[in-house]
């Protein structure tokens, strides 16, 4: 008796994070990075791998802001315009992004033909309320991906006048509370966090735990994939952890300015509820 293989669909994910207005590639000047990173190299890369993939969503984890000129003078208009042309499809808001103040955001989202998430900045006494969405549901394929996001603590980062009446909600709360209106209320396949967060820390003496990708995964449920950005880690796998239920739920990162673009493909039978039955991430360089 013989059975069938399973029909299978692909999702393949790109993302990057603390890209830090990497315009140029690093400097051709004896340094450990001289040729590295570089937008039109990342352009590239995703456009190949598009032509490849039938199902592709191109994310960020935040800090698309500030480390060259280009940020100083521009004040994030080429970065929002090359994001566009590349087709991203969503990014969370990392510490730098407010660098410029919310005024100096709020002026660039016409360049941004990409969606803002972030579940637990509060911008509703501010110019950026209503622009950035709490969390937005993808389809690809016949699949559906809830993406949320989370950012780090702003109070002690970011100088008080930059992120003006921005208020900070308990991100694991927000995780809780995102994840499961994504997965149980909008029935969606896959649950993606977009976290700003870090992705671990080592236990502070006075025993107080700051948030980190790897305390988030482990004391929730319902989220699958955590995209991570702040600590610039380079992975080039999924750290896997288990969470509340004692599920799967896979963190990765792509260090910082574009020096790699992440990609992780995800594999669905289509007649069993489309449960992820693989899991593949590399680093594209």
């Amino acid at each position: 008796m013989s059975f069938a293989k399973p029909e299978l669909l692909k999702l393949t994910i790109l993302h990057t994070n603390d890209v830090h207005s990497r315009i140029e590639p690093f400097p051709m000047d004896g340094g450990k990075l001289q040729g590295l990173g570089g937008a039109a190299r990342r352009a590239r890369l995703i456009e190949n791998i598009r032509s490849k993939e039938e199902n592709v969503l191109l994310l960020d984890a935040g800090d698309i802001f500030q480390g060259t000129p280009y940020f100083n003078f521009f004040g994030g208009e080429l970065e929002f315009k090359l994001m566009s042309e590349m087709r991203y499809d969503a990014t969370t808001l990392g510490n730098h992004d407010f660098d410029a103040g919310l005024e100096g955001l709020h002026k660039q989202l016409p360049h941004a033909n990409f969606s803002l998430i972030s579940s637990n900045y509060d911008f509703s006494d501010t110019m950026m309320h209503d622009k950035v969405k709490p969390y937005q549901i993808f389809r690809k394929g016949g699949l559906k991906i809830g993406v949320f996001g989370l950012g780090i603590e702003l109070e002690g980062l970011v100088p008080t006048n930059l992120y003006g009446n921005t208020q900070y909600l308990n991100p694991l709360e927000k995780a809780t509370q995102y994840a499961t209106l994504l997965k149980q209320d909008e029935q969606c396949d896959y649950v993606i966090c977009l976290s700003h967060l870090g992705y671990q820390y080592d236990p502070v003496p006075s025993g107080n735990t700051k948030v980190s990708d790897v305390i988030l995964a482990e004391n929730t449920r319902y989220i699958d994939l955590i995209i991570g950005g702040h600590t610039h880690t380079f992975m080039d796998t999924p750290d896997i952890r288990s969470n509340i239920e004692n599920k799967e739920v896979h963190i990765t990162q792509a260090g910082w300015a574009g020096i790699v673009l992440g990609r992780l493909d995800v594999y669905f039978e289509r007649n069993k509820k489309r449960k992820c039955v693989i899991c593949r991430s590399e680093l594209v360089d």
